[in-house]
C-alpha cells in the first residue's frame, strides 16, 4: 500500500497543477492570437532553439512522432517551418524555423505573461531557489 502524503506535499501539487492548468490556459490563448494552435505554437518555440529532427520533436514533446509531421506540415504551409536535409546526416531532415517563424516564436514567447508578473513579485534570489528547485524536481540540476 502507498503511504499518504502528508497536507504540505498535497498542498504544493495541488499549487503546482494550478500552475500548470493556468500556464497551458494562457499559452493556448497565446498561441491562438497567432492563429496557432497549442501543440504548433510548443513546436515551433522548440524549433527556435534548434533546428531538430522529428523524431527528436516527438521526444521532447512526449508525443506520436506522427503527429509532430501533421504538425511540421501545416506550420511548413505557413511558411513558419522548413525541412532542410543535416548537415551532420544528410538522411536526416531537420525541421527548422524560418525567419518569420523565429520571429512568431518571439512574438509568442514575449506575450506569455501569466509567469512573468507573479514571478516579478519574488527576489532574484528566490527566482533562483526556486528555478533550483524545479530543477531538482526535475533531475535536471546542474551538477
Amino acid at each position: 500500500m502507498t503511504p499518504r502524503a502528508d497536507h504540505l506535499t498535497v498542498e504544493v501539487v495541488d499549487l503546482i497543477g494550478t500552475v500548470v492548468a493556468r500556464y497551458h490556459e494562457e499559452y493556448e490563448h497565446a498561441a491562438s492570437r497567432h492563429s496557432l494552435t497549442g501543440a504548433q505554437a510548443r513546436v515551433l518555440s522548440l524549433l527556435a532553439a534548434e533546428p531538430l529532427p522529428m523524431r527528436r520533436i516527438a521526444q521532447r514533446l512526449k508525443c506520436e512522432p506522427s503527429n509532430i509531421t501533421g504538425i511540421v506540415d501545416r506550420l511548413e504551409s505557413r511558411g513558419l517551418v522548413e525541412r532542410r536535409p543535416d548537415p551532420a546526416d544528410r538522411r536526416v531532415k531537420l525541421a527548422a524555423p524560418t525567419d518569420e517563424g523565429r520571429r512568431t516564436a518571439e512574438a509568442l514567447r514575449g506575450s506569455l505573461n501569466f509567469a512573468r508578473e507573479p514571478l516579478s513579485r519574488l527576489t532574484v534570489t528566490e527566482r533562483t531557489l526556486l528555478k533550483e528547485l524545479l530543477q531538482r524536481m526535475l533531475g535536471t540540476a546542474p551538477e
